[in-house]
Protein backbone atom coordinates (compact mmCIF):
# COMPACT_ATOMS: atom_id res chain seq x y z
CA UNK A 1 0.00 0.00 0.00
CA UNK A 2 1.44 3.20 -1.24
CA UNK A 3 -0.29 5.99 1.68
CA UNK A 4 1.33 8.49 -1.01
CA UNK A 5 -0.35 7.84 -3.35
CA UNK A 6 -3.15 10.27 -4.49
CA UNK A 7 -5.51 7.87 -4.75
CA UNK A 8 -8.05 6.63 -1.60
CA UNK A 9 -6.50 4.59 0.55
CA UNK A 10 -7.72 0.61 1.17
CA UNK A 11 -6.28 0.39 4.27
CA UNK A 12 -6.14 2.16 7.27
CA UNK A 13 -2.68 1.85 9.04
CA UNK A 14 -3.47 4.14 12.21
CA UNK A 15 -0.17 4.82 13.41
CA UNK A 16 0.97 5.92 10.40
CA UNK A 17 1.16 10.03 9.52
CA UNK A 18 2.45 9.95 5.94
CA UNK A 19 0.42 10.98 3.14
CA UNK A 20 -2.51 13.66 2.40
CA UNK A 21 -5.18 10.47 3.33
CA UNK A 22 -3.80 9.68 6.78
CA UNK A 23 -2.24 13.80 7.62
CA UNK A 24 -5.96 14.72 6.64
CA UNK A 25 -7.51 11.39 8.46
CA UNK A 26 -5.56 12.11 11.88
CA UNK A 27 -6.14 16.25 11.81
CA UNK A 28 -9.73 15.55 11.10
CA UNK A 29 -10.65 13.22 14.06
CA UNK A 30 -8.47 15.82 16.08
CA UNK A 31 -10.69 18.67 14.95
CA UNK A 32 -13.83 17.24 15.81
CA UNK A 33 -12.39 16.30 19.19
CA UNK A 34 -11.97 20.03 19.66
CA UNK A 35 -15.00 20.90 18.56
CA UNK A 36 -17.05 18.68 21.70
CA UNK A 37 -14.70 21.19 24.06
CA UNK A 38 -16.83 24.12 22.73
CA UNK A 39 -20.01 21.92 21.65
CA UNK A 40 -20.74 20.72 25.43
CA UNK A 41 -18.05 22.46 27.45
CA UNK A 42 -20.57 23.83 29.30
CA UNK A 43 -22.71 20.45 30.05
CA UNK A 44 -20.29 19.66 33.11
CA UNK A 45 -20.31 22.80 34.74
CA UNK A 46 -24.01 23.38 34.56
CA UNK A 47 -24.33 23.04 38.08
CA UNK A 48 -22.35 25.86 38.77
CA UNK A 49 -24.35 27.52 35.98
CA UNK A 50 -27.43 26.21 37.10
CA UNK A 51 -26.53 28.24 40.77
CA UNK A 52 -25.22 30.92 39.12
CA UNK A 53 -27.69 32.06 37.13
CA UNK A 54 -30.72 30.77 39.18
CA UNK A 55 -31.66 28.21 36.26
CA UNK A 56 -35.51 25.99 36.94
CA UNK A 57 -35.36 22.47 35.66
CA UNK A 58 -37.77 23.73 32.26
CA UNK A 59 -34.66 26.43 31.77
CA UNK A 60 -31.82 23.70 31.99
CA UNK A 61 -33.92 21.77 29.44
CA UNK A 62 -34.22 24.28 26.81
CA UNK A 63 -30.33 25.03 26.77
CA UNK A 64 -29.97 20.73 26.61
CA UNK A 65 -32.67 21.40 23.60
CA UNK A 66 -30.81 24.66 22.11
CA UNK A 67 -27.37 22.92 22.40
CA UNK A 68 -28.69 20.49 19.67
CA UNK A 69 -31.30 21.96 17.39
CA UNK A 70 -29.43 24.71 16.00
CA UNK A 71 -27.06 21.46 14.88
CA UNK A 72 -29.89 20.59 12.54
CA UNK A 73 -30.09 22.99 10.39
CA UNK A 74 -26.77 23.44 10.16
CA UNK A 75 -25.92 19.98 9.43
CA UNK A 76 -28.29 20.50 6.35
CA UNK A 77 -26.52 23.42 5.09
CA UNK A 78 -22.82 22.11 5.72
CA UNK A 79 -23.50 18.65 3.95
CA UNK A 80 -23.91 20.74 1.59
CA UNK A 81 -20.69 22.83 1.28
CA UNK A 82 -18.85 20.08 1.59
CA UNK A 83 -20.40 18.69 -2.02
CA UNK A 84 -19.53 21.95 -3.53
CA UNK A 85 -17.46 24.19 -1.44
CA UNK A 86 -15.06 21.72 -0.10
CA UNK A 87 -14.42 20.51 3.35
CA UNK A 88 -11.31 22.15 4.04
CA UNK A 89 -12.40 25.37 3.80
CA UNK A 90 -15.93 24.97 5.00
CA UNK A 91 -13.73 23.17 8.17
CA UNK A 92 -12.44 25.78 8.83
CA UNK A 93 -15.09 28.84 8.32
CA UNK A 94 -16.81 26.81 10.84
CA UNK A 95 -14.33 26.42 13.61
CA UNK A 96 -13.47 29.95 13.04
CA UNK A 97 -17.01 31.45 13.52
CA UNK A 98 -17.62 29.10 16.14
CA UNK A 99 -15.48 29.83 18.59
CA UNK A 100 -16.62 32.95 19.34
CA UNK A 101 -19.84 32.08 21.17
CA UNK A 102 -17.49 29.78 22.97
CA UNK A 103 -15.26 32.37 23.96
CA UNK A 104 -17.94 34.89 24.68
CA UNK A 105 -20.55 33.06 26.63
CA UNK A 106 -19.09 34.01 29.66
CA UNK A 107 -20.50 37.44 28.85
CA UNK A 108 -24.30 35.86 29.67
CA UNK A 109 -26.11 37.42 32.88
CA UNK A 110 -29.35 36.22 32.49
CA UNK A 111 -31.19 32.56 31.01
CA UNK A 112 -32.37 34.55 28.13
CA UNK A 113 -28.58 35.54 27.10
CA UNK A 114 -27.15 32.32 27.89
CA UNK A 115 -30.27 30.14 25.98
CA UNK A 116 -28.99 32.52 22.72
CA UNK A 117 -24.91 31.65 22.84
CA UNK A 118 -26.26 27.89 23.87
CA UNK A 119 -27.90 28.30 20.59
CA UNK A 120 -24.96 30.13 18.42
CA UNK A 121 -22.78 27.41 20.06
CA UNK A 122 -25.02 24.33 19.00
CA UNK A 123 -23.83 25.32 14.96
CA UNK A 124 -20.62 23.71 16.54
CA UNK A 125 -21.94 20.22 16.48
CA UNK A 126 -22.11 20.07 11.98
CA UNK A 127 -17.98 19.43 12.39
CA UNK A 128 -19.54 15.66 12.69
CA UNK A 129 -20.53 16.03 9.12
CA UNK A 130 -17.38 17.61 7.58
CA UNK A 131 -14.98 14.90 9.23
CA UNK A 132 -17.24 12.15 7.85
CA UNK A 133 -17.12 13.67 4.95
CA UNK A 134 -13.34 14.07 4.45
CA UNK A 135 -12.50 10.46 5.99
CA UNK A 136 -15.09 9.29 3.52
CA UNK A 137 -12.75 10.82 0.32
CA UNK A 138 -9.54 9.54 1.71
CA UNK A 139 -10.62 6.08 1.74
CA UNK A 140 -11.47 3.35 -0.60
CA UNK A 141 -15.04 1.18 -0.50
CA UNK A 142 -14.09 -1.44 1.65
CA UNK A 143 -12.71 0.13 4.36
CA UNK A 144 -14.88 3.20 4.37
CA UNK A 145 -16.99 2.16 7.31
CA UNK A 146 -13.91 1.05 9.64
CA UNK A 147 -12.27 4.61 8.67
CA UNK A 148 -15.51 6.63 9.29
CA UNK A 149 -16.07 5.13 12.31
CA UNK A 150 -12.56 5.56 13.99
CA UNK A 151 -12.59 9.14 12.68
CA UNK A 152 -16.19 9.37 14.47
CA UNK A 153 -15.48 7.37 17.61
CA UNK A 154 -11.74 9.31 18.06
CA UNK A 155 -13.64 12.86 17.46
CA UNK A 156 -16.52 11.82 19.84
CA UNK A 157 -14.08 10.53 22.63
CA UNK A 158 -14.05 14.92 23.05
CA UNK A 159 -17.68 14.28 24.54
CA UNK A 160 -16.30 12.14 27.41
CA UNK A 161 -13.05 14.01 27.92
CA UNK A 162 -14.87 17.13 28.32
CA UNK A 163 -16.86 15.65 31.11
CA UNK A 164 -13.69 15.58 33.44
CA UNK A 165 -11.37 18.25 31.62
CA UNK A 166 -13.73 21.24 31.40
CA UNK A 167 -14.67 20.91 35.59
CA UNK A 168 -10.82 20.39 36.42
CA UNK A 169 -10.29 23.65 34.54
CA UNK A 170 -12.75 25.26 36.63
CA UNK A 171 -11.52 24.18 39.69
CA UNK A 172 -7.75 25.57 38.55
CA UNK A 173 -9.21 28.48 37.97
CA UNK A 174 -10.98 28.71 41.34
CA UNK A 175 -7.83 27.90 43.01
CA UNK A 176 -6.45 31.56 41.63
CA UNK A 177 -8.91 32.98 43.54
CA UNK A 178 -11.63 33.13 41.53
CA UNK A 179 -15.31 32.51 42.40
CA UNK A 180 -17.17 29.65 41.07
CA UNK A 181 -19.33 32.25 39.20
CA UNK A 182 -16.50 33.59 37.25
CA UNK A 183 -14.44 30.06 37.04
CA UNK A 184 -16.77 28.76 34.38
CA UNK A 185 -16.92 31.85 32.62
CA UNK A 186 -13.38 31.99 32.11
CA UNK A 187 -12.94 27.99 31.31
CA UNK A 188 -15.07 28.48 27.97
CA UNK A 189 -12.11 30.56 26.98
CA UNK A 190 -10.22 27.59 27.03
CA UNK A 191 -12.11 25.47 23.90
CA UNK A 192 -12.28 28.45 22.34
CA UNK A 193 -9.00 29.40 21.60
CA UNK A 194 -8.18 25.02 21.19
CA UNK A 195 -10.80 25.99 18.02
CA UNK A 196 -9.09 28.68 16.35
CA UNK A 197 -5.97 26.62 16.75
CA UNK A 198 -7.68 23.77 14.75
CA UNK A 199 -8.88 26.14 12.11
CA UNK A 200 -5.30 26.82 11.17
CA UNK A 201 -4.27 23.71 11.50
CA UNK A 202 -7.36 22.31 9.25
CA UNK A 203 -6.72 24.79 6.50
CA UNK A 204 -2.61 24.60 6.51
CA UNK A 205 -2.38 20.99 6.76
CA UNK A 206 -5.32 19.32 5.10
CA UNK A 207 -6.56 18.74 1.15
CA UNK A 208 -10.03 18.02 0.08
CA UNK A 209 -8.93 15.07 -1.97
CA UNK A 210 -6.59 12.79 -2.43
CA UNK A 211 -5.88 15.27 -5.64
CA UNK A 212 -5.63 18.06 -4.19
CA UNK A 213 -8.16 20.83 -3.28
CA UNK A 214 -11.32 21.32 -4.81
CA UNK A 215 -9.99 24.65 -6.91
CA UNK A 216 -6.84 22.88 -7.30
CA UNK A 217 -8.39 19.96 -9.78
CA UNK A 218 -10.39 19.41 -12.73
CA UNK A 219 -13.16 17.85 -10.91
CA UNK A 220 -15.33 15.37 -13.26
CA UNK A 221 -17.70 14.94 -9.81
CA UNK A 222 -18.98 18.16 -10.69
CA UNK A 223 -21.68 16.69 -11.58
CA UNK A 224 -22.40 15.29 -8.00
CA UNK A 225 -23.54 19.22 -7.39
CA UNK A 226 -26.05 18.83 -9.69
CA UNK A 227 -27.71 15.79 -7.36
CA UNK A 228 -30.86 18.08 -6.05
CA UNK A 229 -31.56 17.55 -2.52
CA UNK A 230 -34.88 16.17 -2.46
CA UNK A 231 -33.67 13.55 -5.27
CA UNK A 232 -30.91 12.66 -2.96
CA UNK A 233 -33.25 11.67 -0.07
CA UNK A 234 -36.27 10.11 -2.33
CA UNK A 235 -34.55 7.13 -1.09
CA UNK A 236 -36.08 5.08 2.06
CA UNK A 237 -32.83 3.99 3.27
CA UNK A 238 -31.86 7.95 3.72
CA UNK A 239 -34.93 8.20 6.34
CA UNK A 240 -34.22 4.83 8.11
CA UNK A 241 -30.52 6.12 8.86
CA UNK A 242 -32.07 9.45 9.86
CA UNK A 243 -33.91 7.35 12.23
CA UNK A 244 -31.35 5.43 13.35
CA UNK A 245 -29.12 8.06 14.19
CA UNK A 246 -31.66 9.79 15.82
CA UNK A 247 -31.65 6.72 18.64
CA UNK A 248 -28.23 6.04 18.42
CA UNK A 249 -26.11 9.89 18.32
CA UNK A 250 -29.53 11.63 19.29
CA UNK A 251 -29.10 9.47 22.19
CA UNK A 252 -25.24 10.48 22.81
CA UNK A 253 -25.18 14.09 22.68
CA UNK A 254 -28.62 14.10 24.84
CA UNK A 255 -26.28 11.65 27.63
CA UNK A 256 -24.00 14.42 27.29
CA UNK A 257 -26.20 17.04 28.09
CA UNK A 258 -27.31 15.56 31.20
CA UNK A 259 -25.02 13.12 32.58
CA UNK A 260 -23.16 15.00 35.16
CA UNK A 261 -26.59 16.51 36.41
CA UNK A 262 -28.01 13.22 36.42
CA UNK A 263 -24.91 12.16 38.60
CA UNK A 264 -24.77 15.20 40.61
CA UNK A 265 -28.49 15.48 41.49
CA UNK A 266 -29.04 11.50 41.95
CA UNK A 267 -25.59 10.36 44.12
CA UNK A 268 -24.52 13.60 45.75
CA UNK A 269 -21.39 14.48 44.13
CA UNK A 270 -19.26 17.11 43.40
CA UNK A 271 -18.95 18.34 39.79
CA UNK A 272 -15.09 16.81 39.42
CA UNK A 273 -17.22 13.35 40.33
CA UNK A 274 -19.85 13.54 39.03
CA UNK A 275 -17.84 14.85 35.42
CA UNK A 276 -15.75 11.48 36.10
CA UNK A 277 -18.93 9.10 35.61
CA UNK A 278 -20.28 11.16 32.57
CA UNK A 279 -16.53 10.54 31.01
CA UNK A 280 -16.70 6.96 31.11
CA UNK A 281 -19.62 7.05 28.98
CA UNK A 282 -18.17 9.17 25.98
CA UNK A 283 -14.57 7.31 26.64
CA UNK A 284 -16.09 4.51 25.16
CA UNK A 285 -16.00 5.93 21.82
CA UNK A 286 -12.46 5.10 22.14
CA UNK A 287 -13.07 1.81 20.50
CA UNK A 288 -16.43 0.90 20.38
CA UNK A 289 -18.02 3.52 17.55
CA UNK A 290 -15.08 1.74 15.42
CA UNK A 291 -15.69 -1.65 16.31
CA UNK A 292 -19.33 -1.21 14.84
CA UNK A 293 -17.34 -0.14 11.64
CA UNK A 294 -15.02 -2.72 11.86
CA UNK A 295 -17.98 -4.90 11.87
CA UNK A 296 -20.13 -3.57 9.35
CA UNK A 297 -17.36 -3.68 6.76
CA UNK A 298 -17.12 -7.10 7.82
CA UNK A 299 -19.90 -8.29 7.15
CA UNK A 300 -20.87 -5.99 4.24
CA UNK A 301 -18.16 -8.18 2.62
CA UNK A 302 -19.60 -11.24 3.25
CA UNK A 303 -23.59 -10.05 3.04
CA UNK A 304 -23.76 -6.61 1.66
CA UNK A 305 -25.58 -4.11 2.67
CA UNK A 306 -28.76 -6.12 3.70
CA UNK A 307 -26.34 -7.15 6.49
CA UNK A 308 -25.18 -4.11 7.42
CA UNK A 309 -29.09 -3.36 7.98
CA UNK A 310 -29.59 -6.24 10.00
CA UNK A 311 -26.63 -5.59 12.16
CA UNK A 312 -27.61 -1.92 12.86
CA UNK A 313 -30.74 -2.84 13.96
CA UNK A 314 -29.74 -5.07 15.97
CA UNK A 315 -27.21 -2.72 17.90
CA UNK A 316 -30.43 -0.36 18.04
CA UNK A 317 -32.04 -3.45 19.77
CA UNK A 318 -29.59 -3.89 22.51
CA UNK A 319 -28.85 -0.03 22.96
CA UNK A 320 -32.63 0.37 24.13
CA UNK A 321 -32.90 -2.83 26.56
CA UNK A 322 -29.76 -0.78 27.93
CA UNK A 323 -31.41 2.77 28.24
CA UNK A 324 -34.41 0.59 30.52
CA UNK A 325 -31.95 -1.20 32.36
CA UNK A 326 -30.06 2.19 33.28
CA UNK A 327 -33.56 3.67 34.04
CA UNK A 328 -34.50 1.22 36.70
CA UNK A 329 -31.15 1.31 38.06
CA UNK A 330 -31.11 1.99 41.87
CA UNK A 331 -27.91 2.43 42.77
CA UNK A 332 -24.47 3.34 41.54
CA UNK A 333 -22.96 0.36 40.57
CA UNK A 334 -25.84 -0.77 38.47
CA UNK A 335 -26.03 2.32 36.54
CA UNK A 336 -22.51 2.34 35.71
CA UNK A 337 -22.84 -1.55 34.64
CA UNK A 338 -25.86 -0.70 32.59
CA UNK A 339 -24.53 2.47 31.50
CA UNK A 340 -21.62 0.80 30.10
CA UNK A 341 -23.48 -1.67 28.25
CA UNK A 342 -26.07 0.84 26.50
CA UNK A 343 -23.02 3.14 25.51
CA UNK A 344 -21.17 -0.05 23.93
CA UNK A 345 -24.09 -0.78 21.24
CA UNK A 346 -25.08 2.84 21.11
CA UNK A 347 -21.83 3.65 19.70
CA UNK A 348 -21.61 0.42 17.87
CA UNK A 349 -25.25 1.51 16.04
CA UNK A 350 -23.31 5.29 15.66
CA UNK A 351 -20.54 3.37 14.00
CA UNK A 352 -22.54 1.08 11.32
CA UNK A 353 -24.85 3.84 10.42
CA UNK A 354 -22.12 5.70 8.80
CA UNK A 355 -20.81 2.21 7.24
CA UNK A 356 -23.62 2.32 4.74
CA UNK A 357 -24.06 6.58 4.60
CA UNK A 358 -21.50 6.70 1.98
CA UNK A 359 -22.89 4.11 -0.30
CA UNK A 360 -26.99 5.31 -0.25
CA UNK A 361 -25.65 7.97 -3.19
CA UNK A 362 -21.93 8.43 -3.73
CA UNK A 363 -23.14 11.40 -6.03
CA UNK A 364 -24.49 13.39 -2.89
CA UNK A 365 -22.54 11.53 0.39
CA UNK A 366 -22.45 15.36 1.87
CA UNK A 367 -26.16 15.57 1.47
CA UNK A 368 -27.10 12.25 2.90
CA UNK A 369 -24.25 12.66 5.50
CA UNK A 370 -25.56 15.97 6.72
CA UNK A 371 -29.36 14.39 6.71
CA UNK A 372 -28.88 11.80 8.69
CA UNK A 373 -26.51 13.85 10.96
CA UNK A 374 -29.20 15.83 11.17
CA UNK A 375 -31.62 13.10 12.07
CA UNK A 376 -29.45 12.48 15.27
CA UNK A 377 -29.99 16.22 16.22
CA UNK A 378 -33.71 15.98 15.71
CA UNK A 379 -33.59 13.20 18.13
CA UNK A 380 -31.45 14.50 20.58
CA UNK A 381 -33.59 18.10 20.65
CA UNK A 382 -36.90 15.51 21.06
CA UNK A 383 -35.26 13.67 23.81
CA UNK A 384 -34.41 17.24 25.30
CA UNK A 385 -38.04 17.94 25.88
CA UNK A 386 -38.44 14.76 28.11
CA UNK A 387 -35.72 16.15 30.13
CA UNK A 388 -37.30 19.88 30.58
CA UNK A 389 -40.63 18.60 32.02
CA UNK A 390 -41.59 19.18 35.82
CA UNK A 391 -43.76 16.10 36.16
CA UNK A 392 -41.34 13.72 34.46
CA UNK A 393 -38.24 12.31 36.26
CA UNK A 394 -35.10 11.90 34.48
CA UNK A 395 -35.06 8.28 35.40
CA UNK A 396 -38.44 8.17 33.67
CA UNK A 397 -37.46 9.79 30.37
CA UNK A 398 -34.58 7.38 30.42
CA UNK A 399 -37.36 4.33 30.63
CA UNK A 400 -39.17 6.01 28.03
CA UNK A 401 -36.48 7.16 25.41
CA UNK A 402 -35.09 2.79 25.54
CA UNK A 403 -38.61 1.66 25.05
CA UNK A 404 -38.77 3.96 21.84
CA UNK A 405 -35.31 2.94 20.73
CA UNK A 406 -36.05 -1.24 20.90
CA UNK A 407 -39.48 -0.37 18.67
CA UNK A 408 -36.99 2.07 16.11
CA UNK A 409 -34.61 -0.92 16.28
CA UNK A 410 -37.54 -3.56 15.43
CA UNK A 411 -38.73 -1.16 12.34
CA UNK A 412 -35.12 -1.26 10.65
CA UNK A 413 -35.25 -4.61 10.75
CA UNK A 414 -37.88 -4.17 8.01
CA UNK A 415 -35.82 -1.62 5.87
CA UNK A 416 -33.97 -3.68 2.86
CA UNK A 417 -30.44 -1.42 2.65
CA UNK A 418 -29.84 -4.16 -0.03
CA UNK A 419 -31.06 -1.96 -2.70
CA UNK A 420 -29.52 -2.08 -5.82
CA UNK A 421 -29.19 1.53 -6.90
CA UNK A 422 -25.61 2.46 -7.18
CA UNK A 423 -22.52 0.33 -7.41
CA UNK A 424 -19.87 0.61 -5.17
CA UNK A 425 -16.95 1.07 -8.03
CA UNK A 426 -18.59 4.11 -8.98
CA UNK A 427 -17.69 5.37 -5.85
CA UNK A 428 -14.41 4.25 -6.01
CA UNK A 429 -14.20 5.96 -9.80
CA UNK A 430 -15.43 9.38 -8.17
CA UNK A 431 -13.36 9.80 -5.61
CA UNK A 432 -10.30 8.92 -7.35
CA UNK A 433 -9.92 12.02 -9.05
Amino acid sequence: MNVSSNKPLEKLPVFSFKGIQMQTFHITWLTFFVCFFGWFGLAPLMPAIRADLNLTKPQVGNTIIAAVSATIFARLIIGKLCDTWGPRKTYTALLAIGAFPVMLVGLAHDYTTFLLFRLAIGVIGASFVITQFHTSMMFAPKIKGTANAVAGGWGNLGGGITQLAMPMIMAVIIGFGYTKAEAWRLAMVVPGLMMLVMAFVYYRYTKDTPNGNYNEIERTTAKAEKVSFWKACADVRVWALSLAYACCFGMEITFDGVASLYFFDNFNMKETEAGFWAMLFGFMNIFARALGGIVADKVGQNYGMRGKGILLAGMLLLEGVGIILFANSGNLTLAIVSMITFALFLKMANGSTYAIVPFVNPKAVGVISGVVGAGGNIGGMLMGFLFKSQSISYGQAFMYIGAIVVIAGLLLFLVNFGKKVVVESVEAELQTI
